[in-house]
């Protein structure tokens, strides 16, 4: 899918740039240090510089190596994929309070300098209560604490190999932009170098394909075009669709964590102004874009949104970090605090919502900035375009994902499931096969339409991991409703009904017709003899006939002599009305199949008189005695006679015209064929009115 490039939208709407306070002070503390033709600071480098910083070129001390990017199908990990542990960088950017709640369940690697910072931090934690078995180290030289921003982007290859994207970091700080590489090595997984300028606060993606920045990039990468940017995305990281929006903050980091985030690969957090701020339409036109996008699972994507005025008490909801089955959300002890708490309740359902009360967030620098998640490198992971929304009806609805086992470890085949449920009722399960390679499915069925259908997907494998797609399984589960049947109701076995040799027309063709719809079928009309060549059913049931769903109403369809057929193969329809339905079950025969009888054609019988018009007499000869069917049928098949008579050697049998089902006024060739035991006459006769 093409992207919308936002800078068509910047055509439209001018956006108002605010400067917060705080940024005025440090502005004013440069202005007395430097000459009047340096104030004007440079928008692109601000995440709180220092003096010396304003005035370094970006690239000044940069360690930064290209590569080629990673082999076969690349996944970009998402926030709410699975973490095995959590980056901080001391001296901190983030009270100790989420550190404590943090490693409550989860690791938390601390990035220091050295071990004398290390023995600093952990006499910290120890008098602040943080869990230190839960507790990492990694020695790293770094510039700030904006771990977000420099730190690493996780991605598997087609093998399943976990790796570490790098690029060029947008600020002047070479030991921060090192920091991919130190974690790279300390994981012992891959490290690939894309070339692109760029920020972690101004990236989101959803895990599946996609990925939402600001314009910035574009600002930061002058000599590519959109199109160039979209291949190193593409290439690196996985990513077909690459939302590049404007900035509604209007303010001069253009991160996109500072007004919006992906929750979920269908959901979107955006933030709100009121009407009478004047980046009220810059906000509204991106939350309105978003929600008429396609997510990554098929659907619209789902859009909520937290009031993020951005006065003097902060507002950074949006800024949040989650980490597995939890958020974190700055909180600040304003009036809107307990607001913006209930939208992630709502949006993320399941998870655990904690709010991190701290003085120190920004609305341009918070939670979010301050921490990084780092990637399950063994994950285990679900990879499932989900059936939402108004799903035509199906006897059954085939379940497909792809289970990836990046630590190398199978996962347990009786493990792989579906849960569901059918209208709020208790949960069932299904089972997930495997087919090959990563690929598995499965199927539920027995639903009706109008039903409500809720679902997820479990896996396990040999090391111990669990996956759910949703992650939040129960409590957020994919929903779909079972739609009207739009299918055919009636199918037919076989779906043709051909007679190639003399036998299948002596025992018949059994013709079985069944109800896949999931409503009952009234068949009102069944026809029973051939118009171009002779078959006939000899026995229908009583009409109207309510066939069942799944249920089958079985015929025999025979078929008769027919001489001096005109072409090789014949071809007619059997048709069955239901309702206003009308279906058509092909019917063949092979004519030389048909003219195989002509060997015994009058060899038994005299019929005269011949043309006849008000009766027919047939007269065995001396061997011929007992019981016996007369057939009659005209050119077009259609059975006039059908009647049991018993004959003795020389003795005439009458059929008189007046018992014939109709007759042509106009004269017509007829047909006629007389079965005793086994063996079969067959002649053609004139009639003449």
């Amino acid at each position: 899918m093409k992207l919308f490039k936002v800078n068509v939208m910047k055509m439209s709407i001018k956006m108002k740039k605010t400067i917060p306070f705080t940024l005025l002070t440090i502005a004013f503390f440069i202005s007395s240090l430097l000459p009047a033709q340096q104030l004007k600071p440079d928008w692109r480098k601000l995440h709180y510089l220092s003096e010396e910083e304003m005035n370094t070129p970006l690239s000044t001390g940069r360690n930064f190596t290209p590569t080629d990017p990673p082999e076969g199908f690349v996944r970009n990990v998402a926030e709410f994929d699975e973490m095995q542990a959590v980056l901080v960088r001391y001296p901190f950017g983030v009270p100790l309070s989420l550190i404590r709640e943090m490693a409550e369940n989860d690791t938390v690697i601390t990035i220091v300098a050295n071990a004398a910072e290390q023995n600093t931090v952990t006499s910290m934690y120890q008098n602040n209560g943080v869990d230190l078995n839960h507790c990492k180290f990694l020695y790293a030289q770094t510039d700030s604490y904006w771990v977000r921003d420099y730190g690493p982007w996780f991605v598997f290859d087609g093998d399943l190999n976990a790796g570490i994207v790098d690029f060029p970091y947008n600020r002047p700080r070479p030991n921060d932009n090192n920091i991919p590489a130190a974690v790279a090595n300390y994981l012992g997984i891959d490290l690939y170098g894309m070339d692109l300028t760029h920020t972690g606060g101004n990236y989101m993606c959803s895990g599946m394909g996609q990925a939402a920045s600001t314009d910035l990039v574009y600002d930061e990468n002058p000599s590519l075009t959109h199109e160039q940017i979209d291949t190193l995305v593409h290439d690196y990281l996985g990513i077909d669709t690459y939302h590049v929006t404007l900035d509604p903050l209007g303010d001069y980091i253009k991160h996109i964590d500072c007004w919006g985030k992906f929750l979920a690969p269908d959901k979107v957090l955006i933030g709100q102004v009121p009407p009478s701020d004047p980046r009220y339409n810059d906000y509204e036109m991106v939350a309105a874009y978003f929600s008429n996008q396609i997510s990554s699972w098929g659907d619209y994507y789902k859009v909520y949104r937290v009031f993020t005025p951005g006065n003097s008490q902060v507002t950074p909801y949006t800024n949040s970090l989650i980490l597995n089955n939890k958020v974190y959300v700055p909180v600040t002890g304003n009036q809107y605090d307990a607001d913006a708490l209930a939208i992630y309740e709502e949006a993320m359902p399941g998870y655990e919502i904690i709010g991190i009360q701290y003085s120190g967030w920004l609305n341009t620098d918070a939670l979010h900035c301050r921490t990084k998640g780092v990637a399950d490198t063994k994950m285990l992971y679900i990879w499932h375009v989900p059936l939402l929304g108004d799903v035509p009806y199906q006897e059954n609805f085939e379940i497909e994902a792809d289970i990836y086992n990046a630590g190398g470890q199978s996962v347990y085949t009786d493990s792989a499931l579906i849960y569901y449920n059918v209208n709020g009722g208790t949960w069932q399960t299904a089972t997930l096969s495997h087919q090959y390679g990563y690929y598995w499915n499965g199927s539920i069925g027995g639903f009706s339409p109008g039903d409500t259908v809720r679902y997820y997907l479990f896996a396990a494998d040999h090391s111990g991991r669990r996956s759910f797609q949703p992650r939040m399984n129960v409590n957020d589960p994919h929903m779909f409703v079972v739609g009207p049947w739009q299918g055919t109701a009636l199918v037919f076995s076989p779906d043709t009904v051909w007679f190639q040799n003399q036998q299948q027309m002596f025992d018949g063709i059994t013709l079985d017709i069944v109800n896949v719809s999931p409503d009952s079928v009234n068949i009102t009309g069944i026809q029973d003899f051939g118009y171009m060549f002779p078959w006939h059913i000899d026995t229908l049931p009583p009409l109207p006939y309510g066939l069942p769903p799944d249920d089958t109403l079985t015929l025999t369809v025979y078929c008769d002599p027919y001489v001096s057929a005109p072409q090789t193969m014949l071809y007619d329809t059997i048709h069955i009305y239901a309702g206003d339905d009308v279906f058509g079950e092909p019917t063949m025969a092979d004519s030389d199949v048909l003219d195989g009888f002509k060997e015994v054609e009058n060899s038994g019988f005299s019929v005269y008189p011949n043309p006849f018009s008000k009766r027919l007499l047939f007269r065995p000869n001396e061997t011929v005695k007992g019981p016996a069917i007369i057939d009659i049928y005209n050119g077009q098949g259609k059975q006039l006679i059908h009647k049991t008579v018993w004959f003795n050697p020389g003795k005439s049998v009458i059929i008189n015209t007046y018992d014939f089902k109709y007759l042509s006024p106009s004269g017509e060739i007829l047909f006629y064929r007389i079965t005793t035991g086994e063996k079969r006459f067959t002649g053609k006769i004139i009639y003449l009115p």
